[in-house]
């Protein structure tokens, strides 16, 4: 038989079994965990905090802007302002050439110069057709007593026995009697004529009354054209958009310039969703792209009565076609605490990102 040798049989050297990682670096599996903490607990906070804000990204500063316009066409002889000048309500700001103006003036003053003569003339015309019926009133009267006597005489001759007067006589007493009463009557005619004369002088003296208020509008009016040669600040702000220079020929109504009055707000289109909770006086925080790192405070001040989409140009008909539920927008109106934020400089248009406490 033959002998086998078994192989000689090594053990293999045991291993150091390692530790797990957290117990070889604890220190780092206590950052960790207490990093793990810190953000669950700010996401926490960030969640609690924001049931108790609305903000949103769509929101810009806005203010009153008011368009300058001439009220007059002409050419532009001067400009006293500069671009992006602040201004004053009442200060000069364009001077128009006023030579065609002022010569209306002239014309609408020398129409009125003639108005008041014909008023004067009209009136003098009047005193004298009083007098015409004045000396026709006593023309009548003295007729009148002419007629009376000659009727007088008349009748006695013709009751006096026919042989003790001639009968030239009677026909004399008849002849006056007739002669009188046919005086007394064109006395009387010429009487009424000079009353009607006087009704026609006083309606030409009130024509002529019309006529010169007619002629002081036209001064006024006038006088009104002229001054809007002279185009001052209608409101205080600061000068934007100008499209005007001096020489240039502009037209009645044109725009001239634009002023950005000092009062600001901002303008945020909350969603309506953010709404429930939202009430005019709550506290705002604002923070503008254009002033990084300064937090401005405002409050809610009002809410537009209509969504964006009411007033855009085109709205949404969703009574006609197919229609898809979308969240609109409704703009919020936010003021300012105090004036400081005049310290800084902030424009319509700038963007803003406001937060309103709503708990």
């Amino acid at each position: 038989m033959d002998a086998r040798v078994e192989p000689e049989r090594t053990e293999a050297p045991e291993t150091e079994e390692r530790p797990p990682w957290p117990r070889r670096h604890p220190w780092l599996a206590g950052l960790g965990l207490l990093l793990l903490a810190a953000i669950v607990a700010v996401g926490v906070w960030w969640w609690l905090s924001s049931q108790n804000y609305a903000t949103t990204t769509d929101a810009q500063v806005d203010g009153d802007v008011t368009q300058v316009a001439s009220l007059v066409p002409g050419r532009v002889m001067r400009l006293d302002f500069t671009d992006n000048e602040h201004v004053v309500a009442g200060q000069t700001l364009v001077q128009i050439d006023p030579r065609d103006l002022q010569a209306k003036l002239d014309q609408a003053l020398a129409q009125q110069t003639s108005a008041e003569a014909q008023v004067t003339q009209d009136k003098a015309e009047l005193t004298v057709r009083q007098a015409d019926l004045a000396q026709a009133s006593a023309n009548v009267a003295m007729a009148q007593a002419d007629l009376t006597q000659a009727q007088k005489d008349y009748e006695r001759y013709q009751r006096i026995n026919p042989a003790a007067v001639t009968q030239q006589q009677r026909d004399q007493s008849e002849a006056t009697f007739r002669s009188a009463t046919a005086r007394l009557r064109a006395n009387r005619q010429a009487e009424d004529a000079a009353k009607a004369q006087i009704e026609v002088t006083k309606a030409q003296v009130a024509s002529a009354e019309a006529g010169v208020t007619q002629a002081n509008a036209s001064v006024e009016a006038a006088r009104l054209q002229l001054s809007y040669a002279t185009i001052a600040a209608p409101v205080t702000g600061r000068i934007a958009h100008r499209t005007v220079n001096v020489g240039d020929v502009i037209q009645q109504g044109q725009p001239l310039f634009a002023i950005v009055q000092d009062e600001l707000w901002i303008q945020a289109d909350f969603k309506e969703t953010q709404l429930a909770g939202m009430r005019p006086g709550q506290p705002v925080t604002i923070s503008i792209d254009a002033v990084p790192g300064v937090t401005f405070h405002g409050k809610v001040n009002s809410f537009q009565t209509g969504t964006g989409s009411v007033f855009s140009a085109l709205p949404a008909e969703n009574a006609t076609g197919n229609w898809v539920k979308v969240v609109q927008r409704v703009p919020v109106k936010i003021e300012f605490d105090g004036d400081t934020y005049q310290k800084y400089f902030l424009a319509p248009g700038m963007s803003a990102e406001p937060s309103v406490k709503i708990h």
